[in-house]
């Protein structure tokens, strides 16, 4: 390995170290009092309860781990949203969890806690796996409750979601774990089984205080909502269990009997590692963000036996479209290639930047898989398409469109790995969230923005020099230096792959060697969900 190689590999495992501290201080929820609170009212912490529920041993996965992160700083911040959710291995079958963590402001709702529960069901609808609520939540924080109560995708679209996710025949269960108030009481009852812990949890549309304040009733939390109100006078709820773990083997034994799901029938044999190593993806990659190097490499170290079949190789090389294998599933690769490559004509073409050609070779390739019902993964490390009067004039636009037009309207599961730069149109037509990849995660290596931060940074110091140029005003040498530096450092920390994660522009922040991982699950979810309509990529200027 040469230096360049060990300088890489040293910059990107603190990176990676560095995620791992910042996943380990999530972990801690509202902190280590709030959850020696929690183990002294005899409750298991949200992660305790969600580890306890999955088969011992099996691989799960976190979405949103770092919602909310630095957001609400001022309200006390709120770790992860104030709710973990997972995919993982329930008697061996893949489902969703949701639980509030109740050390974070008593699970209380903010506005990225209502986006964060919306995720988890888009997941679960999109790949008809079942859902299970593990609820202890205060309702929607009223602070912010214009934030979260009365728009589309806002608290009330969650109730929405139980009667569809219903009406496909979605599994939904809940256990009411702690307090399950006011509107949030919805919840459980519209799922299709409730499960309540005797003295522990609660549902009520309005607690004591409240309805004394209201209709001048005296009665106390228990009585008017707790477990054996619910189970025994009102039938709310179908299961009393003791206590969580009780609760948590109901729940096992409900999933346990769940009949096999239909497969949409996604290829797939035996497994294998890749045959160059993963360990040395790190090596690969560049600590810096504009230096070249080759795609090719980090494909084949993550696809089985590091074989990667490609498609139109010698054409629009800009853009590596081929077919490979990922823990045995069959995949169709979409990634940008990095390094500088010389065509037939002669012509040398920038890695990382689209051209007419290879958008016209990835919307080709994109209707292949289509047809072929292969599930595409996209390796995005993409600046955003050629410009100049020569693209232009080649319909640059056009052919942008044509890509757009085929990641949008492709019907078979797309997966997208952020694992460099995810700039401008270059986001879109590489399967951003926008365009509803069934998961989307970023390596500690990315950036996501409309442009770079140096480039972002000299636009609109220009724009600032123009107005001050404009009332007659002139900029030292200094004082612009000092300027795009305030400018660009905003810049830089809103293109972190930090920022995006903690707005649920990705689902997650991985180590790249768990990539492997996050795909296969993610295709034997998707396997439970049939295709419900054709490949057709509508009007097309070809």
């Amino acid at each position: 390995m040469d230096l360049n190689f060990n300088k890489n590999e040293d910059y990107n495992k603190l990176q990676l170290s560095d995620l791992k501290r910042k996943l380990g201080a999530v972990k801690l929820g509202g902190g280590k009092k709030r959850l020696e609170k929690q183990h002294a009212q005899g409750k298991m912490t949200a992660r305790e309860r969600i580890d306890y529920l999955f088969d011992d041993g099996t691989d799960s996965i976190e979405i949103g781990a770092f919602a909310g992160d630095n957001m609400y700083e001022e309200h006390g911040g709120c770790p992860s949203g104030g709710v973990v959710v997972q995919i993982g291995y329930i008697h061996s079958k893949l489902c969703m969890v949701v639980a509030n963590d109740a050390t974070v402001k008593a699970g209380a709702w903010f506005p990225i806690t209502g986006k964060k529960n919306l995720r988890a069901q888009e997941i679960a609808m999109e790949n008809h796996i079942p859902i299970i609520y593990l609820v202890d939540s205060a309702g929607v924080y009223l602070p912010m409750q214009d934030e979260i109560f009365p728009d589309k995708e806002h608290f009330g679209r969650i109730f929405r979601n139980n009667a569809i996710m219903s009406s496909k025949g979605i599994t939904q269960i809940a256990a009411v774990m702690g307090s399950c108030v006011a509107g949030g009481a919805y919840l459980p009852i519209m799922s299709d089984e409730a499960l309540i812990v005797d003295k522990t949890g609660s549902i009520f549309l309005a607690g004591s205080y409240l309805v004394k304040a209201a209709i001048g009733e005296q009665i106390d939390n228990e009585t008017l909502g707790g477990a054996t109100t619910h189970c025994e006078i009102s039938g709310v709820t179908d299961y009393k269990a003791k206590d969580d773990k009780d609760a948590l083997n109901t729940i096992r034994g409900i999933v346990g009997k769940i009949g096999a799901a239909e497969k949409t029938g996604f290829n797939r044999i035996s497994a294998a590692p890749p045959e160059k190593s993963s360990d040395e993806l790190y090596g690969i990659l560049p600590s810096s963000r504009t230096d070249p190097y080759d795609m090719l490499d980090i494909i084949e170290r993550l696809v089985d036996n590091s074989e990667f079949d490609q498609y139109k190789e010698g054409y629009g090389q800009t853009i590596l479209t081929g077919y490979a294998r990922i823990d045995g599933w069959a995949v169709g690769i979409v990634a940008n290639q990095r390094k500088v490559v010389k065509t037939k004509k002669g012509e040398m073409q920038f890695g990382g930047v689209i051209y007419s050609d290879s958008a016209d070779k990835a919307t080709r390739f994109i209707a292949n898989c289509n047809q072929k019902k292969i599930p595409l993964l996209f390796l995005q490390d993409v600046t955003g398409f050629m410009v100049g009067s020569k693209s232009e004039h080649g319909g640059i636009i056009k052919d942008g469109a044509k890509m757009v037009n085929a990641v949008s309207n492709s019907v078979v599961p797309k997966f997208t790995i952020v694992v460099g730069n995810s700039y401008g149109a270059g986001n879109y037509a590489m399967c951003g969230k926008a365009y509803d990849p069934r998961l989307i995660v970023a390596w500690p290596s990315a950036s996501l923005a409309v442009m770079s931060g140096n480039s972002a940074a000299k636009v609109l110091l220009q724009i600032e020099k123009a107005s001050l140029e404009k009332r007659g005003e002139s900029i030292s040498a200094k004082k612009e230096a000092e300027l795009f530096s305030k400018i660009k450092e905003r810049y830089d920390n809103q293109i972190s792959p930090y920022y995006a994660a903690a707005r649920l522009w990705t689902d997650a922040i991985i180590d790249p060697k768990d990539t492997r991982k996050w795909v296969s699950m993610g295709i034997e979810a998707a396997d439970h969900a049939p295709i419900e309509r054709p490949f057709n990529l509508g009007v097309l200027q070809v």
